[in-house]
Order: C-alpha cells, then sequence, then structure tokens
C-alpha cells in the first residue's frame, strides 16, 4: 500500500506564520512609531485644519503714501460636532451675544456641516480675543482663526478703491478658492485687482487635547503649506488732490476726474456725495451699506464713471475739430449770430458778430456751432446726410465716447452716441440736419460720463491722442497688466487741427471776455470750456473741462456740478482750484477757496456767485 509524505508541508505551514507575524510587526511599528495618530487618539488628541489667511495686498498712492492697509480681527469658529456639554449662558455671557443668536448660529452651521469648520461670529477686535482667549478651553469645538480687516490711513476715495466683505453664494460658485466665511472685493480696485490683492492661503495641522487647547503642531508641520502675501499695489491717484477734490465737492452733487494727460494715469476721481470707506468695514458694514442705499442722495453710485450727462458746451468743441477734419469748415469760416434771436438755435448772449472758430469758442455761440454741425451734414462730398452722419458718428466714438475704455475702471457705463439705425428708427428714416440739431450744440440724445469729458480735455491737450484712462501705476511682477495702457490711441482728426482749439480754450480763461475769465491765473496757462447743460428736473448742471499748462499739459480735468447752473458759476472754480494745487501745492486764491468749500447746492445754500455769467 501507497503511503504519502506529508513531511514538506510543515515547511510551508511556518513560512505562512512567520509572514503574518512579519506583516503584523510591519503595522504595529506603522501605528506606533511611524504614525503617531494612534497614539494620539490614545491620549485624546484630535486633529484641527486652521486656514493661515495671507496678508491682503497693501495698496499705495503715486508718491507711495499707504492708503489701505490691514488689521488683525479675530474670527470665532465652530465644529457643530465636537460642541458638547458647554454653559451655553456662560458662554453667552462672556461674547455678549443672547441665547436667540446662539441657537441660530448653530443652526447655521450645522445647514453647512457637522464636520467642517466655520464662522459663528466674525471679526471680533482684538479686545474681545483677549477678553476670552484664556476661557475658550472650556468650549470644545470653538476656536479662534486670525484673519485681516482693511483700515485706510485717511478717509478718501472710497469709491474708487472699494470694499471687501464676506463672499456670497455666487462667489462660492465662480470660484473654488473660496470657502463660506472668506472674505473677497466688492467693488472698485478691491474687485478688479481681486486676484492680486488676495495671495493665496496655507493650512496649519493641529492637535488639540479635550480641552480644547492646541498641543503643538501635527507631525512637525510635515502638511503644512504657507500661505502667499498678496501683491501691493501703487495706484496713479494723488492722495493730497483726491482729498482736496473731495473737500472741494462737499454739499455738492457731481464729480471731479482729473487725467495725466502724458501717460493716461487717473489722478483723481471725486464722486460726490461720498461716503468713508470705514464705513464698509468690520461687523457692522452690513447694516451701513443698507443705510447708504437708502440714503435719497444715493452716495454708493460712482457719478464720475455711472453719471450720464448732455456734454453741453464742452462737445462744440469735438463737432468743430471733426468739421475741420472733414472739410467742412476752415479756422477762417465766419458766421453770424444775433443773440438770443437766433434760429433755429438761439444764442444765450449777444456778443460780436460775424465770428470766427477761436471766439465762437470763447464766446460759446450756439448758432456757429449750429451751422458747423449744418455744413458738415450738408457736405455734397459726404454723399448726403445720412451718409456724413455715419462719418460724423465714426469720428466721435475715436475720442473714446459711446463706449467703454475697458481698463481698470470698474462698472463705467458707456454713455450714448446715437447711431444712424436709431434715427431712421425713431424718424422712419426721414431726417436731416434740422431734425438733429440739438447734437450740434451737446444735446438731445448725446451721453457722455465725466471721465470721458476728462479723456477729451487730454486729447486735445495731447493734440489728438489718448492713453486708455487707468488706476495701476504699478505692481510688482505685473508688468504685462500695464503693457495695454501705455500705446496710444489716436482720434480721427489729424494734429494740425488741434492748435486753433487750445488756442481758444486758453482765451477762454485769459481774455476778458472768455467765460472763465474771472479765474485766470497767468503762470498756469490754464485752458478750458464751459458747459451749461439743460436740466428738465431742476437747474441746469454745470460743466468745465480744462488742462494745464498749455505748453506743456500735466493735468486734463473735467467737473460737472449737478444743478450748478451756468459752468463758470460752480464747475470752472473747481477746476482752476484743482489745477492750482495739483501744479504748484498751495492756493493763494483763499477767497474763491472758502466760497466753493462752503457752497451748499444740496441744502440750497449759497448758490449765487459774482461773475458767474
Amino acid at each position: 500500500m501507497y503511503k504519502k509524505d506529508f513531511s514538506s508541508r510543515k515547511y510551508v505551514i511556518i513560512l505562512i506564520f512567520i509572514t503574518v507575524a512579519i506583516t503584523y510587526l510591519i503595522k504595529l511599528y506603522n501605528l506606533q512609531v511611524v504614525s503617531p495618530s494612534l497614539s494620539d487618539k490614545a491620549k485624546g488628541l484630535v486633529m484641527r485644519q486652521i486656514t493661515e489667511y495671507p496678508r491682503r495686498g497693501r495698496i499705495y498712492d503715486r508718491n507711495n503714501k499707504l492708503i489701505v492697509y490691514n488689521d488683525a480681527v479675530y474670527d470665532l469658529m465652530v465644529i457643530p460636532r465636537q460642541v458638547k456639554d458647554m454653559d451655553t449662558d456662560e458662554f453667552c455671557s462672556l461674547l455678549e451675544i443672547d441665547t436667540s443668536f446662539f441657537v441660530k448660529q448653530m443652526k447655521k452651521a450645522e445647514h453647512y456641516s457637522r464636520y467642517k469648520p466655520s464662522v459663528f461670529l466674525k471679526q471680533l477686535s482684538k479686545e474681545d480675543y483677549a477678553r476670552i482667549e484664556d476661557k475658550m478651553y472650556k468650549y470644545r469645538g470653538f476656536f479662534v482663526q486670525r484673519r485681516a480687516l482693511r483700515k485706510y490711513t485717511m478717509p478718501i476715495a472710497a469709491h474708487l478703491l472699494g470694499s471687501v466683505g464676506e463672499v456670497n453664494t455666487q462667489d462660492l460658485k465662480k470660484d473654488s478658492y473660496y470657502k463660506p466665511g472668506d472674505y473677497i472685493g466688492k467693488s472698485g480696485i478691491e474687485r478688479f485687482y481681486e486676484k492680486l490683492l488676495r495671495g493665496k492661503k496655507g493650512v496649519r495641522m493641529v492637535k488639540v487635547d479635550v480641552h480644547n487647547r492646541e498641543k503643538g503642531s501635527y507631525q512637525n508641520g510635515k502638511y503644512d503649506t504657507l500661505s502667499v502675501p498678496g501683491k501691493d499695489l501703487v495706484l496713479s491717484i494723488d492722495s493730497e488732490l483726491q482729498q482736496y477734490g473731495e473737500k472741494l465737492m462737499k454739499n455738492k452733487t457731481g464729480s471731479i476726474v482729473v487725467i495725466e494727460p502724458e501717460t493716461g494715469e487717473i489722478l483723481a476721481m471725486v464722486s460726490s456725495p461720498g461716503f468713508n470707506p470705514n464705513d464698509l468695514i468690520g461687523r457692522h458694514r452690513s447694516r451701513n451699506y443698507v443705510a447708504l442705499q437708502k440714503d435719497s442722495l444715493k452716495p454708493l453710485i460712482n457719478r464720475a464713471i455711472s453719471g450720464t450727462y448732455p456734454p453741453g458746451s464742452t462737445f462744440k468743441m469735438v463737432n468743430a475739430l471733426v468739421a475741420l477734419q472733414e472739410r467742412a469748415i476752415t479756422p477762417y469760416t465766419s458766421f453770424s449770430c444775433n443773440g438770443p434771436e437766433s434760429t433755429p438755435i438761439k444764442c444765450t448772449h449777444y456778443h460780436v458778430t460775424p465770428l470766427r472758430l477761436n471766439e465762437a469758442i470763447k464766446q460759446s455761440c450756439n448758432p456757429f456751432f449750429w451751422n458747423t454741425f449744418k455744413s458738415l451734414m450738408n457736405k455734397p462730398s459726404l454723399g448726403g446726410v445720412h451718409n456724413a452722419y455715419r462719418k460724423w458718428y465714426s469720428n466721435i466714438r475715436s475720442f473714446g465716447f459711446g463706449k467703454k475704455f475697458n481698463t481698470d475702471i470698474p462698472y463705467e457705463k458707456r454713455g450714448n452716441i446715437p447711431s444712424a439705425e436709431y434715427f431712421d428708427k425713431v424718424y422712419r428714416g426721414s431726417w436731416n440736419a434740422l431734425t438733429i440739431r440739438s447734437l450740434a450744440i451737446g444735446q438731445g440724445e448725446i451721453l457722455v460720463t465725466p471721465i470721458q469729458l476728462a479723456n477729451l480735455a487730454a486729447a486735445i491737450a495731447n493734440k489728438g491722442y489718448y492713453y486708455p484712462p487707468h488706476f495701476l501705476k504699478k505692481a510688482e511682477g505685473e508688468d504685462s497688466l500695464l503693457a495695454k495702457y501705455t500705446t496710444k490711441v489716436y482720434t480721427a482728426v489729424e494734429p494740425k487741427y488741434f492748435n486753433i482749439v487750445q488756442d481758444a480754450m486758453r482765451d477762454v480763461f485769459a481774455k476778458e471776455h472768455g467765460t472763465a475769465h474771472y479765474y485766470e491765473v497767468d503762470s498756469l496757462e490754464q485752458c478750458g470750456k464751459t458747459g451749461t447743460v439743460q436740466n428738465p428736473h431742476g437747474e441746469d448742471h454745470s460743466l468745465f473741462i480744462a488742462f494745464a499748462p498749455k505748453s506743456y499739459p500735466k493735468l486734463a480735468v473735467s467737473v460737472v456740478v449737478e444743478n450748478g447752473g451756468y459752468g463758470s458759476r460752480w464747475a470752472a472754480p473747481i477746476a482752476s482750484l484743482i489745477i492750482e494745487k495739483y501744479l504748484t501745492g498751495e492756493i493763494k486764491r483763499k477767497k474763491l477757496e472758502k466760497r466753493i468749500m462752503e457752497g451748499d447746492l444740496i441744502h440750497n445754500k449759497n448758490t449765487k456767485s459774482k461773475g458767474e455769467e
């Protein structure tokens, strides 16, 4: 009988037992030596992931003066699953909140996640944090996370700087970088350059004991990542000029825009009424924002870029330049004016007649510019009124009207330059120069923004070109952002035609009968043009555009004062004071400055002035 030999199998069994034993030893070594998590759990320690928020980029003005910086605040965070056996009344008393608020916030946190941290109480001050810091160990599931809050060295430029606020649902959907409770630029420069300013978040893993106390980093920081600070920005604005402009516009509705013609950099942008940027930071941001929204004066609107107005007489120079370019008139062309008896457009006053372009700009003669516009529309070589109008439309838009600049100016409006197709629709194809005559003097369907008017002044100062208006002057490592702002944009009008317009704008200040001659200062070489814009809802709007010095323009200005009456009453002196302040650093015309600063158009005080005509 055959007998099987099983003796060799014992070695296989022994090998299996040895392999299993080695496997268990390796696993045990990993658990107890390589990975300390089991040991941590045995000691009652848990891991907490803390987001390290980066320093948000600071903002400086063109002279490297700090405008916006960061100050430390603290968010009280909660992980609902870890909240157990706490004295709710004591906790509420410590934080100076009521129990109903506690319940509401806990429900909100649980709705987000029982396992992930979310904000329970945001933006505790340093003093509040110091008061609760030593007692936090009593309240499991709660911990404090350091954040940064925007601060302002001076309460200016709220509209252009913008604000920072908590992300909303739409923000979370658009960018996975953000989590509930994070902050984001909501408007202005803060919004436009958000990705540069925000930096990059880091993560810190810490061990926390049963008493809610941190017991050091997890695995010596092996899984920690450093935050990357946001980039600092240098803006083109002059903070002192901005502040001065805001003082001049106190108790007035309107705007001031100042541009450097040589670069397109915006030196100041004032919108009035305004507000203190400090009102939109901290725990009371939402309450203050609602109050500003309800204010009948609408201080949240940036009138410099979102306000649209008929340009009035400031537009006459553009019409003249286009007519010169299309050979519809020459610098020596003259037209007669019968003052207020003129038809179909009357003049505001009597003056020398007939007159040429230079005198017409100085006197702001309506009939002259109506005849100029009519000569252009009826020029035979342009192929009829409708084709002539299309040519006019194209030339006008080359100055930046009827479209956005598409730079770092957020929420700008394009204004309106009516197209030929628009008039075809309105008048069923039957219209001529007389039908649209209001366009000759900057009224009718034309709407422009104050920044477009300032850009017009810059284009005239440069004799036919401009740089796209913008705020950014410098951002480290971001030269490509500035590249698109350094390309000249040429108008459709040749440089030679700007000389006569510049000379006439100089005469607006310098000559006895110029509409702004009361505000002449010889050393400033100011060039300007008044505008009085019809307003169906009240007194006319006061407009003025200017640049200076004539020989080497350093700034171009537009001023709009709603319900200010004649352009020479409020807008012209404000522009002149802005020019004096920027070019000389001081104001010698103290009496004029006092009148402007004390002028109250909102409450109907001190609205009259000597020589306002």
